[in-house]
C-alpha cells in the first residue's frame, strides 16, 4: 500500500494559508484531505494584515499572562495596605 500521508510541502502550505486567512484547520490524514483543505483555505482569501498582526499580538500577550495583571483602577491603597476596589485585602 503506498504512503497516503500528506507531504511536508502540503503541510507547510496549509500552515501558511491558515495564517494568511486567519483560520485554523484539522491536520489532514491523507494527501486527498490535504488537497481539499488547501482548496478550501485558498477560496477564503487572505485576511487584512492588521488583523493578523492584532491576533498574533493578542495571543502573545495572553501567553505571557498580561491579561491577569491588575489594572491601576482595580487597586486602592499602596503597599501592604493595598486592597482590591471591592475592599478585599490583596495577598
Amino acid at each position: 500500500m503506498p504512503d497516503d500521508r500528506p507531504t511536508a510541502k502540503q503541510q507547510r502550505y496549509l500552515r501558511n494559508l491558515a495564517e494568511k486567512t486567519g483560520t485554523s484547520f484539522t491536520p489532514p490524514a491523507t494527501k486527498h484531505e490535504a488537497s481539499r483543505e488547501i482548496n478550501r483555505l485558498k477560496a477564503l482569501g487572505a485576511s487584512p494584515r492588521h488583523e493578523r498582526t492584532q491576533d498574533r499580538r493578542a495571543v502573545s500577550e495572553a501567553a505571557r499572562g498580561d491579561q491577569a495583571t491588575p489594572r491601576p483602577e482595580e487597586i486602592v491603597g499602596y503597599g501592604s495596605t493595598a486592597t482590591w476596589g471591592t475592599g478585599r485585602v490583596m495577598r
